[in-house]
């Protein structure tokens, strides 16, 4: 397995950024969290920032099986009603899976104040932060993720397929300038499982993990490089 790299060794003035800025909660569920579980936490947080009385939040969870619809989607993109739970989620974008051995990242951020690179009430640079955060946690294992126009997410090269493949799937939804739901990274998902919908609206690519690319590493590895990664964008350190 391979280790994340220390941040502070690749920022030397991180310790001094990170000192100025808020602290944000982060947190990682135990086991599996439902999805209208996780919905009400979202839409709870999101109150209770707005209104100034919780910190902003990263929380991370794995789900059991299931699609959700985002604002987008299609009902012929569901291309398998009676394979898993499906929700409609509130969000932007179309359909996703989220399933065990993938990692969910839900990011709770008032927008009315700047996040590192991230000027104060700019979504598109919000969504972009989102996918430079990715990017930055994909490098940590030697995987290159990229943006592609008109199409959502990160991709790679999947050389056994002779194409490209999503990596990572991004979603969000902001109410009042308080941003939540997040990103989506396969780690070791049954891949399979995305079969019964099209993901994101995109027939053309499929879905591939750091598992499938064959980078074996933990969930626990993952975190902590999703974790170094994030102050490189956002300007905080995660706290749990």
């Amino acid at each position: 397995m391979i280790a994340p790299r220390a941040i502070v060794a690749e920022q030397p003035n991180a310790r001094a950024e990170v000192a100025s800025a808020p602290r944000i909660r982060w947190e990682i569920a135990d086991g599996f969290t439902a999805y209208p579980e996780a919905i009400a936490s979202m839409e709870a947080s999101i109150r209770a920032i707005r209104a100034g009385e919780a910190a902003e939040r990263v929380w991370f969870v794995e789900h059991p099986p299931l699609y959700t619809a985002g604002s987008s989607a299609k009902p012929e993109d569901l291309e398998d009603a009676t394979r898993f739970p499906t929700f409609a989620a509130g969000r932007g974008g179309q359909w996703t899976y989220h399933g065990p051995g993938q990692r969910v990242a839900y990011v709770m951020l008032d927008l009315d104040r700047p996040h590192g690179v991230v000027p104060a009430r700019d979504l598109r640079a919000y969504v972009q932060g989102l996918e430079e955060w990715l990017i930055l946690t994909l490098d940590r294992f030697n995987i290159r993720g990229e943006r592609r126009p008109g199409r959502v997410g990160i991709w790679v090269e999947d050389r056994a397929a002779g194409t490209e493949a999503k990596i990572a799937a991004i979603g969000v939804r902001v109410t009042r300038w308080v941003t939540w739901h997040g990103v989506a990274v396969n780690l070791e998902p049954v891949l399979d499982h995305f079969a019964g919908i099209v993901p994101c609206g995109i027939r053309e690519y499929g879905v591939t993990s750091l598992h499938a690319l064959g980078m074996i590493v933990s969930m626990a590895e993952l975190d902590a490089a999703l974790a170094a990664s994030w102050v490189r964008v956002f300007g905080s350190s995660l706290e749990r």
